[in-house]
């Protein structure tokens, strides 16, 4: 399957809920952080709450360990390594931030899983406290998306996500799967063959009802974890069978000129033998 690439947001996609607010909540510190959000950008505020957590004695591990109990959605763990088994290269793009992520992949064994994970860096600093930068230093410079918050915007590192697959002169199929209001600018960017999965009754799925035309991609909406595992199995296993039927294609099938004139006897059999079959999926 080196021909799809899935691409997860993270918070109410592969976890039921947004990891910032989890941790905020389970710290007890909802309050504060409920005071400081009409007063600077989100990713702001995660950074300074994570300041005060342990101005107050909270630690790192107390947050892993918050972390480790997220509510995961049903069935897309095991979504996340059949997709990956299966060769599809898989990667994140989610405005939580890294130390969240990877503690909650890890801890499910899954981090192998992606090639790559897009999101705000979170880093332990020199005196034990985690640190929440922007993805886009957003104070420098703005990244001009008005569909995006401040420090990240989607569309932007999926256009780079599609400018790679392009490297090989192949054009390789996208699966998109998200939620969220600042998953619709990346949406956007998919083009004809692409596959969008957003998830029924949440922001990102109200935005494309408003006007299904702008997306070009085909939408399989969803609605829990079984949904979003057995739609991804069946994109998957389409996707397969065509790639499948391009390879056994009168095409590629022909057989080159010298090894007509060396050996004027046709043997289809050599030549059925000589392509690799995929496995159909299951």
């Amino acid at each position: 399957m080196a021909g799809v690439d899935v691409v997860f947001d993270f918070d109410k996609t592969i976890i039921n809920l947004d990891s910032d607010n989890w941790v905020v909540d389970e710290l007890g510190a909802t309050d504060l952080f409920n005071q400081l959000l009409p007063t600077m950008p989100w990713n702001s505020v995660m950074d300074r709450m994570m300041m005060e957590l342990h101005a107050g004695g909270r630690t790192i591990d107390d947050i892993v360990e918050v972390l480790k109990r997220v509510p995961i959605l049903p069935d897309v763990v095991p979504a996340i390594k059949t997709a990956h088994a299966l060769g599809c290269n898989l990667r994140i793009v989610s405005d939580a931030n890294m130390f969240f992520i990877e503690t909650i992949l890890d801890h499910l064994e899954i981090r192998e899983c992606f090639s790559e994970i897009n999101s705000n860096p979170g880093f332990v600093d020199e005196e034990g406290r985690l640190r929440i930068r922007p993805i886009h230093e957003f104070h420098e410079s703005s990244h001009g998306c008005n569909l995006c918050p401040p420090n990240m915007c989607k569309g932007i590192i999926m256009e780079r996500i599609q400018a790679s697959l392009m490297l090989d002169g192949k054009k390789k199929k996208v699966i998109y799967l998200g939620d969220g209001s600042g998953d619709y600018c990346p949406s956007l960017k998919l083009g004809e063959g692409d596959f969008l999965m957003p998830r029924k009754n949440f922001p990102l799925w109200g935005l494309i009802s408003q006007n299904p035309l702008m997306i070009k991609a085909e939408i399989h909406e969803w609605s829990d974890g079984e949904e979003l595992a057995r739609i991804l199995s069946s994109l998957i296993n389409t996707i397969s069978m065509a790639e499948n039927a391009q390879l056994l294609s009168p095409k590629n099938m022909a057989v080159p000129a010298y090894e007509a004139l060396a050996c004027p006897s046709p043997k289809p059999a050599m030549v059925a033998n000589s392509i690799q079959f995929k496995q159909p999926i299951c």
